[in-house]
């Protein structure tokens, strides 16, 4: 791993803060940010980037402008991403100038599923059978093992983008011909009761804090629906938590680490795969838990303990894409959802909605997974 800045005491506010990325995860990071009275700058090339609304400073700029990195070095006490695909190699850069959390070395690793999956089995955890697919001559191999599968691009791949499900040796070498040749993983399809997801943060200084585990429900490839507490024996809740700790140990990870599981027949779990940020099905933590997980993403950049994870009610966040917003643009009808009163709204102030785009999402708390789910479910389909 490469050697990073290091940070000889807490920072604390008003120090500045960079973040890379502007979307809505960096919107929410800059929210919890601002509400701890921190300062905060986004490197971000999109000019109507979400986080940009409540920044103090805006760098629009590529991800591997020297001009953009060597401002935020300059000015920032401490600096951290909010998605994987940021430029590996600008993170090392930065951190040779200033604390940066998580490393490069860790988000380069996530970037890259054949390399992900290698560190998940080094770290002593499962995986589902896989074969990495670097070259066309690896299709020589037995496939059989890995069939039917998933041939998944190896890189910038998400929410089901550069998948394509195969059954045939055939259909996984045309699959990957029709992928360009580029590196791949063929992954073995497992018969899965449910995904699941642990996030964990892990400090500078060993300490880490597990939020409670969630459920997770896809439609198209794209996060639907999370119910926390996830509807699985307990037990199994508490290994995945544990799972995901040892992973961000064995990264010597500082951050926030999301990990996807594959719950099979039989109660076995296989790592899917991980996010070395704030992740989607933990949106629920702004409202239902004592600290959210932007909020421990800021204390881990800034060397300060994690805060405690704990539930306060169980929930429900609900997903909502452009699918939702009227044709010609307008807005969804929100008046039913606003006049629940145990309901949470967050948009995330993205000019243009379309198909497949995250543009918001709710939470419901109530007494019980169940009721919270039953609801959340009605006030979806209002909109």
């Amino acid at each position: 791993m490469t050697q990073r800045y290091p940070l000889v005491r807490p920072i604390l506010p008003p120090a500045m803060l960079g973040i890379l990325g502007g979307g809505q995860l960096g919107r929410m990071f800059t929210v919890a940010a601002k509400t701890m009275g921190y300062r905060v700058t986004v490197l971000d090339p999109d000019a109507s980037a979400p986080a940009a609304d409540f920044a103090d400073v805006h760098l629009c700029a590529a991800f591997n402008d020297h001009a953009a990195l060597k401002e935020l070095a300059e000015t920032c006490a401490a600096i951290t991403t909010e998605f994987e695909n940021v430029n590996a190699d600008s993170m090392r850069w930065l951190a040779q100038h200033v604390p940066v959390s998580p490393s490069g070395d860790c988000v380069a690793i996530a970037q890259d599923r054949i390399q992900e999956k290698s560190w998940i089995r080094k770290a002593g955890l499962a995986t589902a059978p896989y074969l990495a697919l670097e070259t066309v001559d690896d299709l020589n191999h037995d496939l059989a093992p890995y069939l039917p599968g998933i041939l998944k691009t190896a890189r910038l791949g998400y929410d089901g983008k550069g998948q394509v499900r195969v059954k045939t040796a055939e259909e996984a070498r045309a699959a990957y011909a029709d992928l360009g040749g580029q590196a791949c993983v063929l992954e073995k399809m497992m018969p899965l009761v449910c995904e699941i997801s642990a996030i964990v943060t892990r400090s500078s200084a060993h300490e880490s804090a597990v939020f409670p585990v969630a459920e997770n429900r896809h439609a198209k490839g794209i996060l639907d629906i999370s119910i926390v507490p996830a509807q699985v024996d307990i037990h199994l809740a508490a290994q995945a938590q544990t799972m995901a700790q040892q992973l961000a140990e064995a990264l010597d990870y500082v951050g926030v680490l999301a990990v996807e599981f594959f719950v099979l027949d039989g109660g076995e779990l296989v790592v899917n795969e991980m996010a070395p940020r704030p992740h989607n099905s933990g949106h629920y933590t702004i409202d239902a838990c004592l600290t959210s997980q932007y909020e421990q993403q800021v204390r881990a950049m800034c060397g300060l303990h994690p805060g405690k994870p704990d539930l306060l009610s169980p929930v429900v966040m609900v997903n909502l894409l452009g699918d939702v917003w009227k044709e010609d643009g307008g807005e969804p009808n929100w008046d039913v959802l606003m006049q629940a009163p145990n309901a949470h709204l967050h948009l995330y102030g993205k000019k243009q909605a379309r198909p497949g785009r995250k543009m918001g999402h709710f939470c419901v708390l109530a007494g019980s997974a169940e009721a919270a789910l039953e609801q959340a479910e009605a006030l979806k389909d209002t909109l």
